[in-house]
């Protein structure tokens, strides 16, 4: 069917600005477009993890904590959790760093981060990231043996005795969240510690947070304090336009985080 004048014009803006807008710009969810997240996982427990960067300190605990936890060499340069800095200055650059992903914290004279003069910013914050555990995640969808799997109450995991180290799964991870371990030679990545939320524990980076920054709880529960705040409050997620359906919400995240 021939469109008319008015709906050939409607569509060719509607395409001008989807170009034209970043997609970061749609990211926010607010609460009750939460319910069609949280109405699948009603009869079952599904984990969810919030990160609130408007208390990051970049003190790099959380990073600290999580290798000792999950035996990751404290002097490799690999991690699964990190701790992102970002600021932007006058002429409207954005600079990104993560001097050894953080686990030393971020100081004025580290010789691996970027010193910019105070003068130049205009706004500077950490965002701390990790592994997203998505609903439709893309490292599962390419392991060719099956060693990276998602379980029923949705934490994706590798299995180090099936992993032949292909790294198919790290390449085609949009969140840059895998490694390979410096030990044993496998795919590595985040677990928000199952071995220890399974027991009724927090993660090893939410423990070690004296801000209170990083929540992990079960989606469907609606006594968690994750619920609670992915219901009331507008949080987002990373790079949303992959489809995968991470399950880390960000409070407070900048429409400059990448």
């Amino acid at each position: 069917m021939a469109l008319t004048r008015r709906e050939l014009l409607k569509k060719g803006l509607l395409s001008i600005c989807g170009t034209l807008i970043p997609l970061s710009a749609f990211e926010l969810l607010k609460p009750d477009a939460m319910a069609s997240l949280i109405h699948p996982y009603s009869k079952k427990k599904r984990w969810a993890f919030t990160v609130d960067t408007t208390k990051c300190m970049g003190c790099g605990m959380c990073v600290k904590a999580c290798k000792l936890e999950n035996e990751i060499p404290f002097e490799a340069e690999v991690q699964r959790t990190w701790v992102e800095r970002y600021v932007q200055t006058k002429k409207g650059e954005v600079i990104i760093d993560s001097p050894r992903g953080a686990r030393y914290g971020f100081t004025k004279n580290d010789p691996q981060g970027k010193n910019i003069p105070e003068e130049e910013i205009t706004k500077g914050f950490f965002v701390p990231k990790l592994c997203n555990h998505c609903e439709k995640p893309s490292c599962v969808q390419v392991c060719p043996v099956g060693a990276t799997y998602k379980t029923e109450d949705g934490v994706v995991l590798v299995d180090r005795k099936w992993c032949i180290g292909c790294g198919y799964c790290i390449n085609n991870c949009p969140y840059f969240a895998r490694f390979f371990h410096p030990v044993h030679n496998v795919a590595e990545k985040c677990t928000w510690c199952y071995h220890r939320i399974n027991k009724g524990m927090n993660t090893a980076c939410a423990d070690s947070c004296a801000f209170g920054v990083r929540k992990i709880g079960r989606l469907n529960d609606s006594e968690s304090e994750v619920h609670k705040i992915i219901t009331t409050k507008r949080v987002a997620v990373l790079k949303p336009e992959f489809g995968n359906e991470p399950h880390v919400f960000y409070i407070g995240l900048d429409h400059i985080v990448r």
